[in-house]
């Protein structure tokens, strides 16, 4: 059975991003999978200290933190998971804040001890997962996709983790009306990104 953790860096209750989550989730759940969603809104995560204290030792495992809060939590179910769903709407062109600050608390995937010119991933050589990145915006998507800094945060969120990302699903144009609906379309993709997915 695949144990998929989805991990939703949006601000607004029942939002695009909200949406888009849950009908992953219960698309994964029809053929067989499993789903657990946080929601960062509503998990203890307080910001890196730039201590570097978890990156000094070697090794594939994440380093510990020394900051006692919800994220070593997290880390132990992405961890445990077989695959991700990483998920923030698009603020001032780039993943949410909420979402930044879970990213920079992944620096314990890094091995960086003083001394050292630039971090080396953990997970670089192990055995690779898969993610499905989510996220939307008032621009037409396609500027969205590749104008903003979103993607690539949340494929650099995926690569952290040691996961290959195997579909986008990235909504444009959804400022328009203050309760924007998941379109027919965005239902297909949402189906064909899980069976990568799973």
């Amino acid at each position: 059975m695949t144990n998929i953790l989805a991990i939703n860096g949006a601000y607004r209750h029942h939002g695009m991003t909200d949406q888009t989550v849950e009908i992953l989730k219960q698309a994964i759940e029809a053929a067989g999978g499993t789903v657990e969603v946080i929601h960062l809104r509503e998990h203890p995560v307080e910001f890196c200290l730039n201590c570097r204290e978890c990156t000094q030792l070697p090794g594939d495992t994440p380093g510990h933190c020394v900051l006692e809060d919800g994220m070593q939590e997290l880390i132990d179910k992405i961890e445990r998971a077989d695959g991700y769903i990483l998920a923030s709407p698009t603020n001032c062109g780039s993943t949410t804040a909420l979402f930044k600050r879970f990213m920079e608390r992944l620096v314990v995937y890094a091995y960086w001890p003083w001394g050292m010119n630039g971090p080396q991933l953990r997970k670089a050589r192990g055995p690779r997962k898969k993610a499905v990145l989510v996220s939307s915006c008032a621009a037409p998507g396609i500027l969205g996709r590749y104008f903003f800094a979103t993607r690539k945060q949340l494929t650099l969120t995926a690569k952290t983790l040691g996961a290959d990302t195997v579909g986008v699903l990235f909504t444009g144009l959804i400022g328009k009306e203050p309760s924007p609906k998941i379109t027919a379309r965005l239902q297909t993709r949402i189906q064909k990104s899980v069976a990568k997915l799973i």
